[in-house]
């Protein structure tokens, strides 16, 4: 109960820290301003995070906890560290040098170990809710979604407070929006999707080389990618800039995205295989197989559900299918050999959740039938 609380007490702190920062940083005004531009390119990114976890959606509560990591507590720090970066850098290389070092060095480098922090730490405190590939992606994109929102907020704000919206010869906010938010929303997540890879194959691997190596590597390649873009952004001219984005940025983008699709379709793959074997166990009804083997099957159960016996009902079978989909990759891992120490009595709790779920969504359907047929006669 203790660390629940000292978390909030840090995030708390962090974020009173951010605003008191901000606002003598840019006034009240502009961070305003800010927050309102900010909150268009995080929307994006987030719903397209909550897109690629649709098979089994992480909880909603940890998901706001790591983007609230992302938002306050990774930026507090990298604020911190890079200032302290910048002023070394002052020192021994002389004065103007050091934003370069902290752009290209420090702020690579510490950015992306604080993003990815908080999946490191769901991962070692929540074993159960990590499922692989897909589970590291998604943590390590909506920590990342936190982190940009909360820098983009003092970026817009700052060119707010400079130049207003701007002009043909000032750019201001619009052209800052323009820039961070229409053509780069993506761009911290994608470097954090990369550790998040890294930490995902670990999660779901017994060989101890690929659990160390792994999220090395996922950083490691954040980190450069993430040095590349600050560098082409601050030393490298308009040149260099739109050639890293346009031959770099945006093919590493579509790769990623090729490789998130891939995932989700595999996922669909293992579910589909594995309901054969829960009908014969009676833990899945033969009449819902094809229901559950395809997320627009799902979607529209829900909504049925949702319409005829109300929000609780559709919340129950929302529940019971992701009871199916967490059974299905459990016991995948379980024939593997990569399922954890636990997974059978991991997989009686499962076997427990699903049945309940199923049976509240009943009870709902059930209580609700006499309503509707009294209306009727």
């Amino acid at each position: 109960m203790l660390l629940p609380v000292l978390g909030l007490i840090l995030l708390a702190l962090c974020g009173l820290i951010l605003f008191g920062v901000l606002t003598s940083r840019v006034g009240v005004l502009a961070v305003v301003i800010g927050v309102a531009a900010a909150l268009i390119p995080v929307g994006l990114v987030v719903a397209a995070f909550l897109w690629v976890d649709r098979w089994e959606p992480e909880p909603a509560g940890l998901l706001l906890v790591t983007f609230a990591w992302g938002a306050f507590v990774a930026t507090a720090t990298a604020l911190l560290i890079n200032n302290t970066a910048e002023t070394v850098g002052d020192l021994l290389l002389g004065s103007g040098n050091g934003s370069t070092v902290s752009a290209v060095v420090s702020a690579p480098l510490v950015e992306e170990a604080v993003k990815a922090a908080i999946v490191l730490i769901v991962l070692l405190r929540r074993r159960k809710e990590f499922d692989g590939v897909v589970d590291g992606i998604v943590y390590a994109g909506i920590s990342a979604a936190g982190f940009a929102f909360t820098e983009n907020i003092y970026y817009f704000g700052r060119a707010f407070a400079e130049n207003g919206f701007g002009d043909g010869s000032h750019p201001g906010v619009l052209a800052a929006f323009f820039l961070r938010g229409v053509l780069s929303p993506f761009t911290h997540p994608l470097f954090a999707v990369f550790t998040g890879l890294g930490i995902g194959l670990a999660a779901r691997s017994t060989s101890r080389p690929v659990r160390v190596l792994a999220p090395l590597g996922g950083y490691l390649a954040a980190v450069a990618l993430h040095a590349l873009w600050n560098g082409a952004a601050t030393i490298g001219g308009a040149d260099a800039f739109l050639n890293v984005y346009f031959l770099i940025m945006v093919p590493m983008f579509v790769g990623v995205l090729m490789l998130v699709v891939w995932h989700r379709r595999r996922e669909q793959r293992i579910v589909a295989a594995e309901l054969p074997a829960m009908v014969s166990a009676r833990w899945v009804a033969p009449s819902e197989v094809d229901l559950l083997a395809s997320l627009p099957g799902r979607r529209k159960w829900r909504r049925q559900a949702g319409r005829e016996s109300g929000r609780a009902a559709a919340r129950a079978v929302g529940a019971y299918q992701a009871a199916v989909t967490e059974l299905a990759f459990l016991r995948r891992a379980m024939a593997t050999g990569t399922a954890p120490a636990d997974a059978e009595s991991h997989q009686d709790e499962l076997i427990a959740t699903l049945r309940a779920s199923r049976a509240e969504a009943v009870r709902l359907s059930r209580r609700n039938a006499p309503r509707e047929g009294s209306g009727t006669g």
